[in-house]
């Protein structure tokens, strides 16, 4: 007779799911991107080090901290690596399912408390400031930090029972709250007692949802739905770096650039020019990556007031931006209609290396204007120039030998 084991079929999935997502980040954490991240925190640490020499003691650390934070503190996902098959053949076994999800718990728990644990060493600094350089409330505070955490992880456990959409939101937003009243107490160097009673109101509340649904069953199709969300959103961030056979295609008609789509004249030879148009507004996430690496890399420009790091930053997005764009080349391989469009495959290589062009050279323009509406004409222009000449050597040089006919 078939004994199940909740222990084992944890242990299983958690191992299934650690290698997918492994499977990709060895192709996402490549030279290129790891230079990139590894010069970015450089920076960033850098002129943060810099900034905090120049806040006085008066400056709003409780507040800031308290808001970061608080949203991390609310947002409280619970990892099951349920399977979609597992509506079916699993529930029946639902009364057996407590070590399987304590466990999803205790993972989920230990992944969050260490996103906790980062930002506040980030942030730890800039609470220092205001405390004449004193380091010694870290561990306080982040054990406060990791009861809440752990008590807004159970609620969120609890509040998944409800089908209605409308007790998520209204959780979401008094847990947020009572949060964001906690941290900035906590970070204001409020009384103990404050901070045990705004902890004693979470744990009351926890108690009520632990009760109210006492009777209910495991929503299996919610949790489910939540588990695939977050790996399809895996997926599409892994497929800005390699193909990802079980990503769907997400087709997005955006209306306001049909404007400019159908200036492009219908001939042969731009038959591809269409195709691969459309295919970098409507499909994927290949435009709105455009859209994000621009405005992050405007801002690090902006706030950066070394001249040849702004040339440096302006170049190493371009980089970052091209990379992430090649597989659009690839985007229609497995289809057989384009392969037996009767057009030389001269035009589409063509086609590719324009679009790319363009689009580089579109962004290189906008970040050498954010450094000449800041009055530097001198470094405005040298941006300009640089970025063009990246673009080129970029699509004439090392694209060519990526791209495979």
């Amino acid at each position: 007779m078939f004994k199940f084991d909740a222990g084992v079929l944890w242990r299983e999935r958690f191992s299934q799911t650690a290698r997918e997502y492994s499977r990709y980040l060895k192709y996402i954490l490549n030279g290129h991107l790891v230079i990139v991240l590894v010069f970015l925190l450089g920076t960033g640490a850098f002129y943060y080090q810099a900034w905090l020499k120049t806040i006085s003691q008066d400056f709003p650390v409780a507040p800031i901290m308290s808001i970061i934070l608080a949203f991390f503190v609310t947002k409280s996902p619970i990892y099951t690596f349920l399977k979609n098959a597992d509506r079916i053949f699993l529930i029946s076994v639902e009364t057996k399912m407590k070590r399987y999800i304590h466990q999803s718990m205790v993972i989920s728990f230990l992944i969050q408390g260490y996103i906790l644990l980062m930002l506040l060493a980030v942030l730890m600094p800039l609470y220092a400031v205001v405390h004449e350089g004193d380091f010694s409330g870290f561990w306080y505070l982040l054990v406060v930090l990791l009861v809440a955490k752990g008590i807004n992880l159970l609620i969120r456990w609890h509040i998944q029972y409800y089908v209605d959409p409308s007790y998520h939101l209204m959780d979401t937003g008094v847990r947020f709250l009572i949060n964001l009243v906690l941290l900035y107490l906590l970070f204001a160097d409020a009384s103990l007692m404050f901070i045990v009673a705004l902890l004693a109101l979470l744990f009351f509340l926890l108690l009520y949802f632990m009760k109210a649904t006492s009777h209910k069953g495991l929503k299996w199709e919610y949790l489910i739905e939540q588990d695939e969300k977050r790996l399809a959103s895996f997926y599409r961030f892994a497929n800005m770096f390699t193909e990802v056979p079980a990503l769907r295609d997400r087709m997005k008609r955006r209306h306001i650039m049909d404007v400019l789509l159908n200036r492009i004249p219908y001939k042969t030879e731009n038959v591809f020019t269409h195709l691969y148009w459309r295919t970098y507004i409507r499909l994927g996430d290949y435009f709105g990556l455009t859209i994000r690496l621009t405005v992050i890399s405007g801002l690090f420009i902006f706030f950066l007031s070394y001249g040849p790091g702004q040339v440096f930053i302006s170049v190493l997005f371009l980089f970052l931006t091209g990379l992430q764009l090649l597989p659009l080349w690839n985007a229609y391989d497995n289809k057989l209609w384009v392969r037996i469009y009767p057009i030389d495959p001269v035009y589409r290589k063509r086609a590719f290396e324009k679009i790319m062009r363009m689009i580089l050279v579109c962004q290189s323009i906008l970040l050498a204007v954010v450094i000449l509406l800041k009055g530097d004409f001198v470094y405005g222009l040298l941006t300009l120039g640089a970025n063009i000449l990246f673009v080129l050597i970029f699509v004439q040089l090392y694209m060519k030998n990526k791209l495979k006919s």
